[in-house]
């Protein structure tokens, strides 16, 4: 055996590699172009619907309002909640990103399917919260059931 030929590749395993790598890619575009052997959810309508605003005190609390009016739904303590904190971090981030204000409300939805979903409707951003387990999607499921408080 020559030293040129030594730790190399045959050339028809190499050839067969390229040709499944080049299949793969063939079949994954047309099957997006296609939408054959795509898995999607099917279409749901919404069933409760409650737009929302996320505000910081200075204690580290997060006060939670109904909009439009502005009545208190829950105050989350500090230290508490921290999948919904930093679901909340997130869209915030984006917004500051965006330069938009922390103004417009928060989309929180329960769709016909029983699907949880949080939009922000500023920077069409959507987190399906579902996806986290019921553990964490207990607080925007609680929010979105809870009558305003009356403090």
């Amino acid at each position: 055996m020559s030293e040129s030929s030594e730790g190399s590749l045959p050339r028809t395993l190499l050839f067969g590699a390229v040709a499944v790598v080049a299949v793969a890619l063939l079949l994954a575009t047309s099957s997006r172009l296609s939408g054959i052997g795509q898995v999607r959810m099917p279409e749901s309508t919404p069933f409760v619907v409650r737009d929302l605003r996320f505000g910081d005190t200075a204690e580290g609390a997060v006060v939670v309002t109904e909009w439009p009016g502005g009545a208190v739904v829950e105050v989350l303590p500090p230290g508490t909640n921290g999948f919904a904190r930093g679901v909340m971090r997130g869209l915030a981030r984006d917004r500051r990103s965006r330069e938009i204000t922390a103004e417009p409300p928060f989309r929180l939805t329960r769709w016909t399917d029983g699907r949880l979903s949080l939009d922000d409707p500023s920077t069409g951003r959507r987190v399906e919260l579902d996806a986290f387990g019921p553990t964490n999607t207990a607080v925007f499921a609680r929010l979105l059931g809870a009558p305003p408080r009356q403090d």
